[in-house]
């Protein structure tokens, strides 16, 4: 059984506004350490850059098994999307305020796959409200 990592912070931190999903392109020992366990999205975002949207600070932990040849377990790792789509991010991260964050990541048949979503931050009294809500929520669901 293989996991579905989420990104439980970029709910809270940010507006989620848009999705994608983008291929991951991962070394061997990186696909390994991933099926292991241990994934984290602190600090990961993504930027287009040379035509190409990389992803930065996504933390997959060393393979213990693997041999000398091992990963950087903080590296920048390239992101495969079409050219229209990255077209279309590359537009919506020019306006004021966007950012583009990793929300979930998972196997699809035998590669992985990132979801990314166009994001922009919340306020302090923004996180207030949507806490408030949750708890309210979760209130009229016990009645």
């Amino acid at each position: 059984m293989l996991r579905v990592y989420t990104n439980r912070r970029a709910h809270h931190e940010y507006e989620l506004l848009d999705r994608f999903e983008a291929g991951i392109s991962l070394t061997g020992s990186e696909v390994k350490s991933v099926r292991a366990g241990g994934v984290d999205f602190r600090d990961a975002f993504a930027r287009v850059v040379n035509g190409n949207v990389e992803l930065e600070g996504l933390y997959i932990p060393p393979y213990t098994e693997a041999t000398y040849n091992n990963h950087e377990p903080r590296r920048t790792r390239r992101l495969l999307l079409h050219r229209e789509e990255i077209g279309k991010l590359r537009r919506a991260l020019d306006q004021k305020g966007l950012t583009l964050v990793p929300t979930r990541l998972y196997p699809k048949g035998r590669v992985f796959k990132v979801e990314l979503a166009l994001a922009r931050g919340k306020q302090l009294h923004d996180k207030r409200r949507a806490e408030a809500e949750k708890t309210l929520r979760r209130e009229l669901r016990e009645l």
